[in-house]
């Protein structure tokens, strides 16, 4: 492929693999639930757009780390840990106002308001770069207070986007075809992951930094235009008819809980808590990998290695692969059931944290990393993606939603903190040695993980209208809604 374009020779190997996922995937037995061929025709219409904007919505997002690096002087690893912590601060408290109001607006509006107000913070941040940069602007306060603000507003609408696509999904998707479900919402997050760090840094090698934040910009914009006229919320607004899921929501017919006594029904059950324990995780995992490495690479020289210069593309591979082995298993050998999976990739994640421990320096310590974004992905994408739809239901999934990518972001916020105050600056950046904090911040958090992931390998939703089993049965995230028992010998 050395003959092929620089974004050619790193796309192609993704189109590969997704085309090969896609045949296996084609091969698998159905799960049959009476779905005609017309219905799961405009469903692919419906998901595959929202899909995408939730990729490019992470592509304006993650954008960030790509100019903080490709501002130079003008930022440091420490003004890049600032204005993430800020952002991300933000992402994760307005899931508290986010997720009720996606439950009351819809998932379609809101994506659409998502990725209207990310594009235009993303015109604006590009905007400040450019006055900073181009004409030599000295903003009052600093060029990273503003764009810690400008990201934290940017934050604000990005958080609408998860929240947004489990809620449209939930009411397009049966319990038992979620996993899969799931093993997609992780290949998305990959391809986002692609081109916030591949195309990203393509862009700020060819152009201006600025146009790193002003092409995701765009992109929105164009998809903005698609999603309203295709996405629809629940299939009866296509002309299909809607159908029962079989999640927590299913059978429930009384008068609607307040947001007050929907938190508090949340946060008193016992699988909803675990899982916010094994997100925190998650969000502190997934970023200590995905922000850190390439600062890494950078600093020590290794920035022209196979996988500092490939970074993007092999996460996302990873992702997706992660994804889909996630996705897959949960629901063709685990019954549907999220936590067994989850437990088996945070083993994985805490075997590539001790590896990194004692790879720094190598070209081992990338690999090893790169196999942490393969388990990291597929447990958000089980936890954040799937377990959310079933255990609020589509009637509660943005609240649900909300609540446990809250906690991905409150992960992500103190990952920043930590990483901002312990991690090597100026020369000190250029010895591998120094680096050893970065990995061993990592180990409590995959040890914890696992424990908790541990906990929940038998939980299930039970819908209000389904018998319910005998002897095994504890209340559940809702009104009428049950789950397996928590243990692992349950």
């Amino acid at each position: 492929m050395s003959s092929l374009p620089p974004w050619l020779a790193q796309l192609l190997p993704i189109v590969i693999l997704l085309g090969a996922i896609g045949l296996v995937l084609s091969r698998l037995p159905k799960v049959e639930l009476g779905h005609t061929d017309a219905f799961r025709r405009r469903r692919f219409f419906n998901w595959f757009p929202l899909g995408l904007t939730y990729a490019f919505l992470y592509m304006g997002r993650y954008n960030v780390n790509v100019a903080t690096s490709a501002m130079g002087a003008q930022t440091s690893n420490a003004d890049f840990a600032t204005i993430f912590f800020w952002g991300t601060l933000t992402y994760g408290a307005a899931f508290l106002l986010n997720g009720p109001l996606t439950d009351k607006l819809g998932g379609r509006f809101t994506i659409l308001l998502s990725a209207g107000g990310s594009a235009v913070a993303n015109i604006a941040m590009g905007g400040l770069v450019y006055a900073v940069l181009k004409n030599g602007w000295a903003p009052p306060g600093g060029v990273v207070a503003w764009l810690a603000f400008l990201y934290s507003v940017n934050m604000y609408f990005q958080s609408f986007g998860a929240v947004s696509i489990v809620k449209v999904n939930a009411s397009w998707f049966h319990v038992r075809e979620r996993g899969q479900l799931g093993g997609v919402f992780g290949i998305l997050i990959s391809l986002g992951l692609y081109f916030a760090f591949d195309w990203c840094r393509f862009i700020a090698e060819a152009a201006p930094v600025w146009w790193v934040f002003f092409v995701p910009a765009a992109l929105l914009v164009g998809f903005l235009v698609l999603d309203f006229f295709v996405i629809r919320d629940t299939p009866s607004q296509t002309g299909h008819p809607d159908f029962d899921t079989a999640d927590a929501s299913s059978g429930e017919t009384g008068p609607a809980l307040t947001v007050p006594q929907l938190f508090g029904k949340l946060l008193s059950n016992r699988v909803i808590l675990i899982i916010l324990g094994v997100e925190f995780c998650s969000g502190f995992l997934r970023n200590a990998v995905m922000q850190w490495f390439p600062k890494y690479a950078k600093a020590i020289g290794e920035s022209g290695g196979f996988v500092a210069s490939n970074w993007g593309m092999l996460s996302c591979v990873a992702g997706i692969l992660g994804g889909m082995f996630a996705g897959v298993i949960s629901d063709r050998i685990f019954d549907s059931r999220r936590g067994p999976v989850s437990a088996v990739l945070y083993a994985g994640l805490l075997l590539g944290a001790i590896g990194a421990v004692f790879l720094l320096g190598t070209a081992g310590a990338g690999w090893s990393v790169v196999f942490m974004s393969l388990c990291v992905i597929g447990v958000h994408g089980m936890l954040s993606g799937t377990a959310t739809m079933d255990f609020g239901g589509k009637k509660n999934a943005g609240i649900v939603v909300g609540i446990i990518d809250g906690a991905v972001y409150a992960g992500t916020a103190i990952h920043a903190l930590v990483y901002g105050a312990i991690l090597p600056t100026g020369d000190a950046m250029k010895d591998p040695a120094n680096w050893k904090p970065w990995p061993l911040a990592m180990l409590p958090l995959a040890v914890v993980g696992l424990v908790l992931a541990s906990r929940v390998w038998n939980a299930k939703p039970q819908p209000r209208a389904a018998p319910l089993p005998v002897g095994d049965v504890i209340p559940g995230a809702l009104p009428g809604a049950s789950s397996s028992r928590t243990g692992t010998n349950g």
